[in-house]
């Protein structure tokens, strides 16, 4: 297994059955400045309580125990998303299909060619890049939304769905300036600078609500 690396180095993890799959792999993605972590089935990988940091995952399809397809549902059901490249030397079609289904970055068969396992694993570390980038974004959202009266609150939720103030007024028996000036408080409490912006976080606040109760 693979010295922990610093929190700033995108990270692989390996998961083969295989050695010589595992220290090839390993030498590969060392050589190109990323940090690497081998482990030999799921169970070993799970047992190491390896912490979630930013990169991706090289997973065989076929493992003792627990299958590389059968561990990315896994993830996914436990609200995993670290992004996932699997690897196999008798995948078939309805196998690939299956996994690039359940939102494998690709699906490669043995002998891997090095140079489309790398493009592979740096598109996986952008996406991971993105999708964590995304969830700060949506936490601190979060972290201000929670702070807005349940008036801001209503007021945010009528005035984003394209109410005009004086609808709004109508609707919450207040008055138009007291619309205002709730309006006003949640643009400054949530930092938007313009209708658009609220609509947009209006947005990402839903969206991550539908995750949730998803999950």
């Amino acid at each position: 297994m693979a010295t922990r690396p610093r929190q700033s180095t995108p990270t692989v993890i390996v998961i083969d059955d295989d050695q010589g799959v595992r220290e090839a792999l390993h030498g590969l993605f060392q050589s190109v400045g990323l940090a690497v972590e081998t482990y030999g089935s799921v169970r070993e990988f799970v047992d190491s309580k390896s912490p979630d940091r930013p990169g991706c995952m090289v997973v065989d399809i076929r493992l003792p125990g627990q299958s590389g397809l059968d561990f990315q549902d896994a993830l996914a059901t436990a609200g995993e998303n670290r992004p996932i490249i699997l690897i196999s030397g008798h995948a078939d079609v309805p196998m690939s299909v299956r996994a690039m289904k359940a939102g494998a970055v690709a699906v490669l068969t043995k002998p891997v060619r090095e140079q489309e396992l790398l493009d592979a694993v740096q598109s996986a570390i952008a996406q991971d890049g993105e999708r964590r980038a995304e969830a700060r974004i949506r936490e601190e959202l979060e972290a201000k939304f929670a702070k807005l009266s349940e008036r801001e609150r209503q007021v945010m939720a009528l005035v984003t769905a394209g109410m005009q103030n004086k609808q709004v007024a109508a609707e919450m028996s207040i008055t138009e300036a007291t619309v205002k000036l709730h309006r006003g408080q949640v643009m400054r409490k949530l930092g938007a600078d313009s209708l658009v912006d609220l609509v947009r976080m209006a947005d990402r606040l839903n969206q991550a609500t539908s995750k949730t109760s998803r999950n």
